[in-house]
């Protein structure tokens, strides 16, 4: 926790700021959002250099589980605890973590990124020790902070935590016993989808409002009722069984019912309304990726679609998007930056867009899939390239005292 020095009072200090390390390490989402997309490029790179034959990667740990695994913990988690280091606090009302221990924190996720990539040199269950680490000592942290700040209700946030947790555990033990991860994937994107459906929930009609209400209307989002809850929680049963039935009847009912409650959910939020700024709007398009998935899972169950386009509607649609339209406004607010998309912003957005439209089409489209494979890697290559370009500047200087706007 960021300390307070002797004779100055709680409040002389900018809260967040630490005194003692670099302004980068100032805050949670500082390091671990520019980190995670620099990653989250680099690992493309890596990948469509190994499709193409031109590198070999983590051969002893199996090139497809890597590239599956930086994909879903690697890149990932990190923009999680970039958005839970600095949301618990709001929550809480505590400091955030900074300086020091979050540059521990940070180089716990970074040793694990090398050692799987280096895999084949440390060997297997060295890199798996050492990527193991991160997600159990980032719940700590979240756990501890929530528990002292009494805020309860948030632990259901943490509970989605504890399930990306055990997914990346369970994830390694199947691909060390010479299995495919299966399990591990969807409980991972379970868990990043339900945390969608409560943190969603909660800051995209609250967005939305703020914006509406500054140009002056009075055509606000539904406000949150029982209709939500029984979407959140048809929506985790639907999940629950994807993971532990795969496909049949049951599960497509489940997931097709899901999806019509998710698709209703969004429509309350009139995302409509909200395209003058698409800061707001690409909250609306991420989230639309949440009934889309719960379809494409329908699908699937009765093998109308395939479980790869399955994973790669929710990787990249619901949870690369999400996160993606999260970063970019939690960088501009929390830097002092004008609320509002810049052209730069709207193409990273546009780009990302694109690629979770076309990835998933590969299995709808075999004869094509070279070249979807290409075009789906520029265009996430092209949209976190875009995102570091303008963020990455805003993320490693001193916030703005004023807010533009």
């Amino acid at each position: 926790m960021t300390t307070i020095p002797a004779g100055r009072r709680p409040g002389s200090i900018p809260r967040g700021l630490s005194t003692t390390a670099p302004i980068i390490f100032s805050y949670g989402f500082r390091p671990f959002f520019l980190s995670s997309a620099l990653w989250a490029a680099a690992a493309m790179l890596l990948w469509m250099a190994s499709l193409a034959g031109l590198i070999d990667v983590a051969v002893s740990y199996g090139t497809l589980h890597w590239h599956a695994h930086e994909m879903l913990f690697g890149y990932a988690s990190a923009v999680l605890a970039g958005f839970l280091l600095t949301a618990v606090p709001n929550w809480t009302g505590r400091l955030p973590v900074s300086g020091w221990p979050l540059v521990f924190l940070f180089l716990v996720w970074v040793s694990g990124r090398l050692a799987l990539l280096l895999s084949d040199l440390i060997g297997t269950m060295a890199a798996i020790l050492a990527d193991s680490a991160f997600l159990p000592l980032l719940l700590v942290i979240c756990v501890r902070e929530v528990v002292a700040g009494r805020k309860w209700k948030d632990l259901k946030v943490i509970t989605g935590l504890i399930a990306l947790s055990t997914a990346n555990i369970l994830y390694h033990l199947a691909v060390a016993g010479g299995q495919h991860p299966s399990i591990g994937i969807k409980l991972a994107l379970s868990a990043y989808t339900a945390m969608i459906l409560i943190v969603g929930g909660r800051i995209i009609p609250s967005f939305t409002r703020n914006w509406i209400n500054k140009t002056g209307r009075t055509d606000f989002p539904a406000a949150y009722d029982r209709f939500d809850t029984a979407a959140i929680l048809c929506g985790v049963a639907a999940l629950a069984a994807w993971i532990v039935l795969d496909d049949g009847k049951l599960v497509a009912g489940a997931a097709g019912l899901a999806a019509a409650m998710q698709a209703i959910r969004l429509a309350r939020w009139r995302g409509w309304t909200t395209t003058a700024e698409m800061l707001v709007t690409i909250l609306h398009i991420a989230y639309l990726f949440v009934p889309l998935g719960f379809l494409a899972i329908g699908l699937a169950a009765v093998n109308l679609f395939d479980q790869t386009s399955v994973i790669h509607v929710l990787s990249v649609g619901t949870v690369t998007t999400m996160m993606l339209a999260v970063m970019t406004r939690a960088s501009r607010g929390h830097t002092g930056r004008v609320l509002t998309a810049s052209r730069t912003t709207v193409a990273c957005y546009a780009a990302i867009v694109l690629c979770a439209l076309l990835r998933p089409s590969a299995g709808l489209f075999p004869e094509f899939t070279s070249l979807i494979y290409s075009l789906s890697g520029a265009a996430w290559l092209a949209a976190f390239g875009l995102f570091v370009l303008e963020y990455g500047p805003m993320l490693t200087r001193v916030r703005r005292r004023v807010v533009e706007g």
